[in-house]
């Protein structure tokens, strides 16, 4: 991707291409304002003002920009985003309308993973002017917050790994220091056999370059509230023994798109210094197979002291949340927050593009839906139904990691991770997909930040 940085810019009345923005409710007033050569140009484009089509208007040597969206007295996120994507590199500034709201998707609709082509893209910059120059900084935090997730989702297994993941929580670390900087800490092997026994289970079957290590930063003043933030680093999932079909492993690259979550939130908290005593924890693991993988009908110890009995391989994520979510709790935080790709029943129940939220309090899941609303980034909450939990005995453990039937699988693996989460903790749960099956403007296809910025709202509107 083009420098963020310098995709937006603040408007100090330098040379650039106007958009002009119009809704079918203005359309015709807007045309009676044109000469009738640029009314001739727009009918020759066949310009109706429908949300996210634009026309080029000639004006002798120079050009300007009409662009159809649903509101032209308030822009909303996307509606720009496609000029963001196809306009001609050079600057640009709404004429007739306040930009604030659309930078966001102004710059991530420049988005482009071209890591692993021979000729990368090197289509220049589209710059886009704004007036409202307290808007740039945050517009351009939350992008490169989204970008950072696009390019860990998009990245392959052998190259995102346990250890490129832990690289990467060092990397973000690194950029935040200070009194109470961000301090890593890293546990893998013999102690993580015995102090995450999940995460160690479920993990140890992957090849050496790819061992499993539970990933903890820290970052804040310790007199401030505590949060946690958790997200399942699953980086690989075949399935375990209960392997999954070739088509199923397609996208499982993605499978640590909860813990990229979780890492683009603590970059956020960070860079806008809330105050938090902020606590990140990454399970980071691979589900492979081999003869020491664990299997249908283990019993695991967890840190929580709860055995549960093994009726999946392939509900591999709600095992090293578990620990992780553990540990999060032995630090008494004000909020768990926590991320995953954990079900494919979320998706069934809500598809693609909406997140599965869980909260335990009522208060909780309005404050993130309105969130969500408010960022264009909406979640849906579904139920922590407590008559379900019956799905998840077991004959001979305390727990079952698979639901006895198909039921609820969404709701079901919410209730598997609240047993780990301390009585009386507020906790939130996004169940999210991480991933867009089709493109959308400002959205590519691939990778994607799915209730981000949700999570972000809330926790500016509690700790900003």
């Amino acid at each position: 991707m083009t420098d963020k940085h310098a995709l937006i810019q603040p408007d100090r009345d330098q040379s650039a291409t106007p958009i002009h923005v119009v809704d079918k409710a203005g359309l015709d007033d807007f045309l009676k304002s044109l000469p009738a050569a640029a009314r001739s140009a727009l009918a020759a484009q066949k310009f109706s003002a429908g949300p996210f089509e634009h026309a080029i208007l000639p004006n002798g040597e120079d050009w300007s920009v009409v662009t159809g969206v649903a509101d032209a007295s308030e822009l909303g996120t996307w509606c720009l985003a496609r000029l963001g994507e196809s306009l001609p590199a050079g600057t640009y500034r709404v004429a007739n309308a306040d930009s604030g709201p659309a930078l966001f998707g102004w710059a991530a609709g420049q988005y482009r993973f071209d890591r692993y082509r021979a000729e990368p893209s090197e289509e220049g910059p589209r710059v886009l002017l704004t007036k409202a120059a307290g808007a740039i900084a945050p517009a351009l935090a939350e992008v490169a917050a989204t970008v950072l997730v696009r390019d860990m989702v998009n990245t392959p297994a052998e190259d995102m790994g346990p250890a490129q993941l832990e690289a990467e929580v060092a990397r973000v670390a690194k950029a935040h220091t200070g009194k109470f900087g961000a301090e890593v800490k890293v546990t893998s092997g013999d102690a993580l056999e015995q102090g995450y026994p999940m995460v160690h289970a479920v993990g140890r079957a992957a090849a050496r370059h790819h061992a499993p290590r539970l990933l903890e930063l820290t970052w804040g003043d310790p007199r401030h509230p505590k949060l946690a933030i958790v997200g399942k680093g699953v980086c690989f999932d075949s399935g375990g023994l209960d392997i999954k079909p070739a088509s199923g492993m397609l996208l499982m690259k993605k499978d640590m798109g909860g813990a990229v979550h979780a890492l683009a939130l603590a970059q956020l908290v960070m860079q806008h210094h809330l105050k938090v005593r902020l606590h990140l924890l990454i399970p980071a693991v691979e589900n492979a197979i081999a003869g020491n993988a664990f299997r249908p009908g283990d019993v695991l110890k967890s840190r929580a002291g709860i055995s549960v009995e093994i009726g999946n391989t392939d509900a591999e994520g709600r095992l090293v949340l578990g620990d992780a979510l553990t540990r999060a709790g032995e630090e008494e935080p004000e909020l768990v927050i926590d991320f995953a790709t954990l079900t494919g029943a979320a998706r069934v129940a809500v598809g693609p593009d909406l997140p599965a939220l869980f909260t335990r309090r009522d208060e909780t899941a309005a404050e993130m839906l309105a969130a969500g609303e408010a960022a264009n980034d909406p979640c849906w909450r579904l139920p922590l139904y407590d008559g379900y939990r019956e799905y998840l005995k077991s004959d001979i453990a305390d727990l079952n990691n698979s639901g006895s039937n198909g039921f609820a699988g969404a709701s079901v693996g919410a209730l598997f991770l609240d047993r780990f989460v301390p009585a009386g903790t507020d906790w939130a749960h996004f169940d999210t997909f991480a991933w867009r099956p089709a493109a959308k403007p400002g959205r590519p296809k691939g990778g994607d930040a799915l209730g981000l910025r949700a999570a972000w709202g809330l926790l500016k509107g509690r700790y900003g």
